[in-house]
């Protein structure tokens, strides 16, 4: 076993010799998955048995690689992919920023996860964010989406072109992170073709995106509630005033009621498609440890299973 450790490491430091230092830089934190596992001995020591199809675990502060499975191989990541689009927005714009529902909730299809936003609402971007994260609604990817994009590409795109743009935007930033295997074409994560990670990749774009403040503090809560704001059919109270709306968080590892409930847990993202299967990025924090897991196309009930034995067993193994 030492001499493949010991070939492996030349396999690397011959790569890092390659490039050069210069670009290090953007292979962080990708570069620390390969270096730190391999250097440690981790990839040969047997973690969990793990039922999703790929998976990954990794310390959130520092990227060490803690255990792999299939982490590489492109899946479709569902609703996991409104963590980018959540932390492209607040790279952008400011959490008190308002912003104005439009015609964009009527790209709605049937069936897919919904805030009930409707048009001429106006909420701030966290409120946005958070209708984004715990519901998971679709709506509200697709307005943050359109206003990022206007302010980005150009304040008369149309809808369609925004959202476009939006995915460009998307796209960009993930190279710029080291998350090479993925390509994304809409800010909500209903299936494409053409719309990919991986379990490697989710976890960078989570890692960064729990570095902003606002979206950690979003994806922790059980529930967030939002003061009324009127729309074209929103629901009003018995004063006749807008009513608040109350959004509650899928992620059933930080609901301290729930069957899973997960000691720690501090978000991150649910989805869910028929060609996704059950798929979860998760993050906990115990003591000075911070972990991130990813489970992908696992079941309705194995995806919570397989999320808690990564991070217990990570905990484990920083114990």
């Amino acid at each position: 076993m030492k001499w493949i450790r010991r070939m492996l490491l030349i396999g690397i430091t011959a790569v890092i010799l390659a490039i050069g230092w210069p670009h290090l830089d953007r292979l962080k934190p990708a570069a620390a998955f390969a270096w730190r596992s391999v250097s440690s001995g981790e990839f040969l020591k047997p973690g969990p048995v793990i039922q999703g199809e790929a998976a990954v675990l990794v310390n959130g502060e520092t990227g060490e690689l803690l255990f792999s499975k299939r982490a590489s191989e492109r899946m479709y990541p569902a609703s996991t992919t409104k963590v980018m689009t959540a932390l492209i927005a607040l790279e952008r714009l400011k959490p008190e920023d308002r912003i104005t529902v439009g015609d964009e909730v009527s790209l709605r299809t049937p069936g897919e996860s919904s805030a009930g936003l409707t048009a001429g609402q106006k909420l701030t971007l966290r409120d946005l964010i958070a209708a984004m994260m715990l519901p998971s609604g679709n709506d509200a990817a697709r307005t943050v989406a359109v206003h990022v994009a206007r302010k980005s590409c150009g304040a008369k795109l149309k809808t369609r072109e925004a959202m476009n743009c939006f995915a460009k935007l998307m796209n960009e930033r993930a190279k710029q992170l080291g998350a090479d295997d993925s390509h994304f074409v809409n800010p909500h994560g209903l299936h494409d073709p053409d719309h990919y990670s991986t379990a490697r990749d989710l976890a960078i774009i989570a890692m960064k995106a729990m570095e902003q403040p606002e979206f950690r503090r979003i994806v922790a809560e059980p529930e967030h509630r939002v003061a009324g704001s009127a729309g074209t059919g929103s629901a009003v109270s018995s004063s006749g005033s807008p009513a608040p709306q109350r959004y509650t968080n899928r992620n059933l590892l930080v609901q301290p009621s729930g069957g899973y409930y997960f000691q720690g847990a501090n978000g991150v993202k649910t989805g869910f498609t028929d060609e996704a299967g059950y798929c979860l990025v998760a993050s906990a924090q115990r003591g000075g440890t911070q972990l991130i897991s990813v489970v992908l196309r696992s079941t309705q009930s194995e995806v919570w299973t397989d999320s808690t034995a990564l991070l217990t067993y990570g905990f484990g193994k920083s114990s």
